[in-house]
Order: C-alpha cells, then sequence, then structure tokens
C-alpha cells in the first residue's frame, strides 16, 4: 500500500493505491526505491485492485527474461469495488482521485537517472471510462498520461443509464474527446473488447466514438488479436493469458532505450498497438527495418517456374532458395500467394530487386508483408504494386527435426473471389444460399454481400470433402469485417463440417462500400460447399444484446396502460378489471408505436427539426440510436410483446403471492373487521415527514424502499380483511335466520335487516376487491421504481462506513414525492376516486405518459419513475378532490 497525502487521504478515504510485487521484486521494491516504468490499473464496476496480479506477473516473467535491462512497476487503486457502472455520483471523485494518484507514482521516481513524466494506464470496463476522464479535469496536464489500454470499456453510452449523473458524465467524456481531438494526439488509445462472450458490454459499445482521433486511436475485438483468436467474458479479459502476453509484448517494444521509458513518439506507439493487436507479421517488432538486404549463406539455389509450387520439409541439413521469376507471370496472374507452416519470428521471403543469371545479390524483406494466423503465415502479394521486383526468393534453411511445409501460387484475384448474397431476414432460415468450390488453389475469398447491419445474423456451414485420404494440412477460415478490427477465426480439420456465426458488432458506416469477407484458406484438390442460413434465434439475440437495457421501459409500458385501462372501466362499469385481463386488452402497440415512429421520420427534415429545438424538447431516443446504427426495424414491436409477457408474468406473480400470503395470514392472525378512516391523519403525517427526513439525510432509495415495504402489506392486509368479512357477514346471516324461527312475531322487521345486511355486506366486498385489483397495480408499477433506484441503495449499503449520506443521490427530491403519494395511495379506496371530477383526466392521461415514456426513456431509464409519479400524483388528487 503507497502512503498518500494526509489530505488525500482524508477527501478520499474509501479509495488506495497500491503497488504489486511478488518474490525477490516485492522484497526489493518495499522501500518505493523504484527504477522502472509506472503503469497504473484502474479495475472497473465492482472491480477489485488485486486484478493487476495478470499484467504485474508476467511482465515480471518477461523482465527477467531480458535480465532486467527494463520491468515496469505496476500500481493499481482500489475503488471499494464500487457499482459505478449503476451509480454515476462517484466516477468524477474516482476520476480526482486518479489524478492524484498519478502525482504521487510520479513523485516516487524524483531525483532518479531515467525518472519518468508520464504513467501508462490500463483500465478495465468503467476504469477506462475514468482514465478517459482525467482529461477533462481543468488542472489537469495531458502529457501526465502518454498511453491508455482500455479492456471492455463501455466507451460510447452506459450499459444501464440508471441516473442523471452517469449520462452526464459520459456526455462529457465524449464531447471533450470529440472537440479536443487536435490536442489529444500525443495521447495513444487502445480499446480491447471481448466479443460476443462478453454479455455485459457489447463489443459495439467498447469501439471509440468515431469523430474522435483517427490516428492514434484503435480499437480492436479480441477475436481479431494475433495470437489469441477467442472471444473472452467480461472478467475473463483480465486474465486472459493470450491477451496479457500481447499487451505485456507490446509494453517491452515501446521502450525507448535513450529514455527507458515509454517512447514519446506517437507514431512509433501506434505502429507497435498495430504490430501486436491488428496485424502480427509473425516478426520481431522493428521500428525502422532494413530497406534492402543481401541473400548470403551457402545455399543451393534452385529456379521455380511453376505458377503453383508445393515444398515439404523434414531434417534437411542444408538451406535452399527458392527464386520464382515475375517476368513470365506478370502477364497472366495478378497476385502471389504464400504459406509457411514454420511458425518461427526469421524472415522467409524476398522480392529481389537486383539479380544476375544465377542468384540473386540484393533483396527487400517481405516478411514484414505476411500475416500470422493460426496454423501458418501467409503473404498476398499484388504484382502490381512491385513493378522493380525480379523475383520472389523463398529461404528454407537448414532444419534439424523441424517438419514444416511451405506452398506458393500464382493466380487472377477474380478467379480467387465468388459473391455469396445473404439470405433475407425474413427466410426464418427457410432458405439458404449456396456455393461450391473446386478448390484447384490455396485461397478463396467469399463476399458476402449486402451484409452491412447489425439485425442480420446468420449461420455458415463449411463441408470439405477431399478426394484422396492423405493427411492434409487444417483449413482456416476467417471471417473478415473490413470496417472494424471484429475477425474470427476457425481452425477445421480436412474433411469436416463446420458452423460459423456471422453477425456484426458495429453497422457498416455510409461512407464505406466495402463488403465482408469469408476467407478461405484452403487444401488443393478438396471441395468446400458454403452454406448460409439467417439464424433467427441469433437475430433475437442481436435485438437483445443491442436493447436489452431498454426493456424495463417496454415493461413500465405496459403496466401504466394497463392502469389507465383499470382506471377507465372503473368509469364506465363503476368496477375496477383484473389486471390481466386489462393488460391483454389494453396493452397494444399500435397506440403507442406509430406516434414514435413519425417523429423519428419528421427529425430527418430540418423545419422539423428547429421547431422541435424552439420548444426545448429533448431529442427522441430512437433517433440517436438510428444516428448510432444501434437501431432497426421492428426491434420496438419485439421489445413491446416482450415488455407485455413479462407484465403478464409479474402480474400473475403478484396475484398468486398475494393469495399465499392471505392464507398464512389467516391461519395465523385474526384480522379485524375494516373500518373507514381519514386519508390524511396526524400519525400519517408525522410518517411521511419522518421518511422524508430519512430521504434527505441518508439516502432518497432507502426511503422508498421502506414506504415499499409499507405497501407490500397493504394488498394483503385488503384481501385477508375482505375475506375475513365475507365470512363474518355470513355468520350474521345465518344467526338472523336463526332467530327468526324462535321469533316469528318479528318476521317482517329480521328479513328487511337481512336483506340490508347482505346488501351492504355485497358493495362492501365489491369495493374491497376493487381496491386490491387498484393496489395491486400500483404496487407492480412502484416495484419497478424500486429496482431502478435499488443500485444507489446498494452502493449507499456498501459506502454507510464512510458516509451516512449518499451524495449526490439520484433520487432524493423524487423519493419525498414518492412517499407523500403511496402515504395517501395506501390507505385509499376506489370509492373516494369514482366520485372525483378529475377521474376522466386520470384515465387518459397514462397513454400519453407511455409514448412519452418510450420515446424518451430508452436511454435514460431514470426518467422513468418520473412518468409513473405524475400519473399516480393524478390518482391522489383524485382521491382528494
Amino acid at each position: 500500500k503507497i502512503k498518500l497525502p494526509k489530505k488525500t487521504a482524508k477527501r478520499y478515504p474509501a479509495y488506495e493505491l497500491y503497488l504489486y510485487g511478488e518474490g525477490n521484486y516485492a522484497e526489493e521494491n518495499k522501500n518505493l526505491l523504484l527504477t522502472g516504468i509506472p503503469v497504473l490499473f484502474l479495475p472497473g464496476n465492482a472491480g477489485s485492485y488485486k486484478q493487476v496480479r495478470s499484467l504485474g506477473s508476467i511482465a515480471l516473467r518477461k523482465a527477467e527474461d531480458v535480465d532486467f535491462k527494463y520491468h515496469f512497476n505496476f500500481f493499481s487503486v482500489n475503488f471499494n469495488e464500487e457499482l459505478v457502472a449503476l451509480y454515476g455520483g462517484s466516477l468524477q471523485q474516482q476520476t480526482k482521485f486518479v489524478h492524484e494518484c498519478i502525482k504521487v507514482i510520479l513523485k516516487l521516481y524524483r531525483d532518479r537517472e531515467f525518472a519518468p513524466t508520464s504513467v501508462a494506464i490500463v483500465g478495465h470496463s468503467m476504469g477506462g471510462l475514468v482514465a478517459r476522464a482525467l482529461l477533462t479535469l481543468k488542472n489537469f496536464k495531458p502529457e501526465l498520461i502518454n498511453l491508455l489500454i482500455t479492456q471492455a470499456t463501455p466507451h460510447v453510452a452506459p450499459v444501464m443509464p440508471l441516473d442523471k449523473y452517469l449520462t452526464d458524465f459520459y456526455t462529457a467524456v465524449n464531447n471533450h474527446w470529440i472537440l479536443k481531438a487536435q490536442d489529444l494526439r500525443n495521447l495513444t488509445t487502445l480499446s480491447v473488447a471481448g466479443g460476443f462472450r462478453d454479455y455485459q458490454v457489447r463489443s459495439g459499445l467498447a469501439f471509440l466514438p468515431r469523430l474522435s482521433q483517427h490516428d492514434s486511436a484503435l480499437s480492436v475485438v479480441s477475436s481479431a488479436v494475433p495470437r489469441a483468436w477467442a472471444s473472452t467474458d467480461h472478467l475473463s479479459i483480465v486474465w486472459c493469458k493470450e491477451l496479457i502476453l500481447a499487451t505485456v509484448r507490446a509494453f517491452f517494444d515501446l521502450i525507448d532505450e535513450k529514455t527507458r521509458q515509454i517512447t514519446e513518439d506517437p507514431k512509433k506507439r501506434m505502429s507497435v498497438l498495430n504490430h501486436h493487436f491488428v496485424r502480427h507479421p509473425a516478426k520481431i517488432f522493428e521500428e525502422n527495418p532494413e530497406a534492402f538486404t543481401e541473400l548470403t549463406g551457402a545455399f543451393i539455389w534452385i529456379t521455380v517456374k511453376a505458377s503453383k509450387w508445393t515444398y515439404s520439409l523434414y531434417n534437411d541439413s542444408d538451406g535452399k532458395y527458392f527464386t520464382f521469376p515475375l517476368a513470365s507471370h506478370r502477364k497472366s496472374y495478378s497476385h502471389v500467394y504464400c504459406e509457411n507452416s514454420m511458425l518461427d519470428t526469421s524472415s522467409w521471403i524476398y522480392g529481389c530487386v537486383n539479380s544476375n543469371s544465377s542468384m540473386c545479390l540484393e533483396a527487400t524483406d517481405l516478411s514484414w508483408r505476411a500475416e500470422l494466423l493460426p496454423t501458418t503465415k501467409v503473404v498476398i502479394l499484388k504484382l502490381q504494386d512491385y513493378p522493380s521486383l525480379s523475383h520472389i526468393v523463398i529461404q528454407v534453411p537448414p532444419t534439424v527435426g523441424n517438419k514444416y511445409t511451405l506452398d506458393c501460387e500464382f493466380f487472377k484475384e477474380d478467379s480467387r473471389t465468388v459473391q455469396l448474397p445473404v439470405t433475407h431476414l425474413f427466410s426464418f432460415g427457410l432458405s439458404s444460399s449456396k456455393i461450391l468450390l473446386n478448390s484447384t488453389g490455396l485461397l478463396y475469398n467469399v463476399q458476402l454481400q449486402h451484409f452491412n447491419q447489425i439485425y442480420q445474423a446468420f449461420k455458415i456451414y463449411i463441408e470439405s470433402h477431399c478426394q484422396s485420404l492423405k493427411e492434409r494440412k487444417p483449413s482456416v477460415y476467417r471471417l473478415h469485417i473490413p470496417w472494424s478490427h471484429e475477425d474470427s477465426i476457425i481452425v477445421a480439420k480436412v474433411p469436416s463440417f463446420t458452423e460459423i456465426s456471422a453477425k456484426l458488432h458495429i453497422a457498416q458506416p455510409e461512407n464505406d462500400s466495402r463488403i465482408p469477407e469469408l476467407n478461405i484458406y484452403s487444401s488443393s484438390d478438396c471441395q468446400y460447399e458454403v452454406i448460409l442460413k439467417t439464424s433467427l434465434l441469433q437475430v433475437l439475440g442481436q435485438i437483445i444484446r443491442f436493447h436489452a437495457g431498454s426493456l424495463p421501459v417496454y415493461i413500465v409500458s405496459n403496466i401504466l396502460l394497463t392502469y389507465g385501462g383499470q382506471l377507465s372501466t372503473l368509469i364506465s362499469t363503476g368496477q375496477c378489471s383484473d389486471f390481466s385481463l386489462e393488460l391483454v386488452r389494453t396493452a397494444k402497440p399500435y397506440k403507442v408505436e406509430p406516434l414514435i415512429s413519425i417523429v423519428v421520420f419528421l427529425q430527418g427534415f430540418n423545419w422539423f427539426r428547429e421547431i422541435w429545438q424552439s420548444l426545448s424538447l429533448p431529442e427522441v431516443d430512437a433517433a440517436v440510436l438510428s444516428s448510432r446504427d444501434a437501431w432497426f426495424p421492428l426491434v420496438s414491436l419485439i421489445l413491446f410483446l416482450f415488455g407485455t409477457g413479462i407484465a403478464y408474468w409479474s402480474g400473475v406473480f403478484f396475484s398468486t403471492s398475494l393469495r399465499l400470503f392471505s392464507s398464512l395470514w389467516l391461519t395465523l392472525i385474526r384480522p379485524t373487521v375494516p373500518q373507514k378512516d381519514k386519508l390524511i391523519t396526524p400519525r400519517r403525517l408525522c410518517g411521511v415527514l419522518s421518511l422524508a427526513l430519512v430521504s434527505w439525510t441518508t439516502c432518497g432509495a432507502f426511503a422508498v424502499f421502506i414506504i415499499y415495504l409499507q405497501y407490500l402489506f397493504k394488498p394483503v392486509h385488503v384481501f385477508v380483511a375482505s375475506v375475513f368479512y365475507f365470512q363474518d357477514s355470513d355468520h350474521s346471516k345465518e344467526t338472523s335466520q336463526n332467530s327468526s324461527i324462535h321469533t316469528v312475531k318479528n318476521q317482517s322487521s329480521m328479513d328487511s335487516i337481512s336483506e340490508a345486511t347482505q346488501s351492504l355486506s355485497n358493495s362492501t366486498i365489491a369495493e374491497a376487491v376493487n381496491s386490491l385489483k387498484m393496489h395491486v397495480t400500483i404496487l407492480n408499477l412502484f416495484t419497478w421504481i424500486v429496482l431502478l433506484n435499488l443500485p444507489s441503495l446498494i452502493y449507499w449499503l456498501k459506502n454507510l462506513r464512510y458516509n451516512v449520506r449518499l451524495d449526490p443521490d439520484p433520487c432524493r427530491s423524487t423519493a419525498i414525492i414518492i412517499v407523500c403519494i403511496l402515504e395517501i395511495l395506501m390507505n385509499s379506496s376506489t370509492s373516494e376516486v369514482k366520485s372525483s371530477k378529475l377521474l376522466k383526466i386520470a384515465a387518459k392521461v397514462p397513454l400519453p405518459l407511455s409514448v412519452a415514456m418510450l420515446a424518451f426513456g430508452r436511454m435514460h431509464l431514470y426518467k422513468v419513475p418520473h412518468f409513473v409519479i405524475f400519473s399516480l400524483l393524478l390518482h391522489v388528487l383524485c382521491c382528494i378532490v
């Protein structure tokens, strides 16, 4: 643990700074006489500072390999595992603390020979966003950071926008990075996303905003990272060995030998990151590789004139140079392709620029043009781009105990490129697109036409057959998305049947016309059948992946429509209808969706946008999502139907739970007969004031939770009391009938009393049932308000030892209003509402509120309670007026 200045420790009591170490290295650095390169790790939502171990441990092993010529000091911040992805009130505090930590870290190196002037930062999840937010601080010097690596960080927008502080923080950070893009060119940023296995943060959110730095920011998906080629979940991206190795190798390649710190050259930093995270040529990184080289050694020179060539090698003691004269091939072919199964880092392919009759005197190293794949390294050269080359030279060094193969072929691009139109979304997987490849070559590119939207999802089946049964090298299939680094690679045996999922993390940009490709690195003399079908389950998966966060809005919208329907039936029939029946009758998509679609359409016109802005109305969320290419047809309808289903089953759950609790209560406690009472009494007023005080002095969500627990018993009490009253009235009726047998004289008077009692009991029970149905619906609505406010309550409980008052509190003011509303509603009945003049207005308001909720609440979940509160406030007025 690093000792912080008293001021800093007092201001941030929940946060700490640590230095990671192990073994002798940890013992040597106890006195903090540090000589390495500082790297600061920032954990994410509920993340531990101990997650730095994966990076620190592997970096230490790497430093031992180079005899500590260079080494890194890994620091880590303890954010007390705060839920910053759900509660944004502490993000600004975390950012300021990290600034103080950077100052403390750099002071530790003061007066050292190679003292650093900046710190490299690795941020996981929300830690990456906090690192980006440093640049928004007024007194922060941008030169304090020169390298930022983020892991599964949602840069574009929050996953669940549950409070205003969270969305405001995102807006401030992203706007700053867009507006100050020119000033941030000295900061190199790498964002690594986890791919489709990350169910918490979809990779599209991890791509840095497109308008930010073009030449100093890089976004990749882990499935496309060389030597990783795998998707990771949200947590395992921190300790995935392949990714950690790529990161640590990049760190060591970034070191400047003169300063013994991370290089100050932004171009070198980007070239290193591209080398390790985008395209690895199976070569050790060199900043300035030599343009020309001499091919020396007592090697045998062999000329190959064939357009297709294969060479297998095992225990060959003689080195060889195979030369391919280009003059004879330039007219017939456009490209040359070579692959090498020896996955070492030495040079192996050259372009001859100066030769005599027998050998090449001077050559350029083409190995830098190669690309590493899981089982081979390949190079594709366009002959037109190399007019000065006379030969291609393949070097085969002497080997002992190693077996590998070399393959080369010249080909025309058109002959190896085939087009496969993707199936339509509404084919539902019943139809398919097929193509048959009779492989005579080593490479095929299948262009997937019209595959450019995120709602498209396909299953691609590749079946390979071979004529002979000899052992063949495995085939490599790569789904290549040209506008973003999100490729996925699969290795398959030959023959085999392989299934590939094809779906996108981000849609094709408007100014990009490139086509996604399926690259097949094949075996010759084999047949490949490619079948493509739309996958309905994967399409639904994409909808959930992109829009599951807005599902609560659709659920509450359905419940609100049902609530309005129940008020309407109260006007027309005098009875409150059942929740499930009213949901089926009232919650219709055509009541809500068309109006939003019309507004989104009209916002495409300047005149409408100007009118909209003049009214100071916020932009419709669907329009914002559409501008981000994250909105697609029918998605709102599907989500609305999902919301209807969840709302229906939540109603069933409440009704079933009510009956169970009521039965238990009846067996344990003999309830009293319900009595009519005033809505506002001194006792209830004291309860409201005390809960308002709780909200103001501690946490608004805590006061909301208390009033929710109070309200939870109200429907049970109403149900039990009505059942008991029904039983009690039946007993009274039976007693009066027995009495009438013995008292014939008072027959007529007893009959009238019996009829009056029966009439009174029936109306009381009907009233209780109506009130019960209304209470259940209000409780259903209120449950979702509690769930949306729950993260701030959990955050407050976790940090209670540091501060009794949650500050800032996203629901303090709304909590006071909710307490006042529910204290009245829990003691109200439908009899007061029926006679109200405001009932017609209260019954009509839920529909426009539902429309507004879906228009403005999808990306701002914290607005949902406001719409519900407004509707319930009208209900309260109906009880009073």
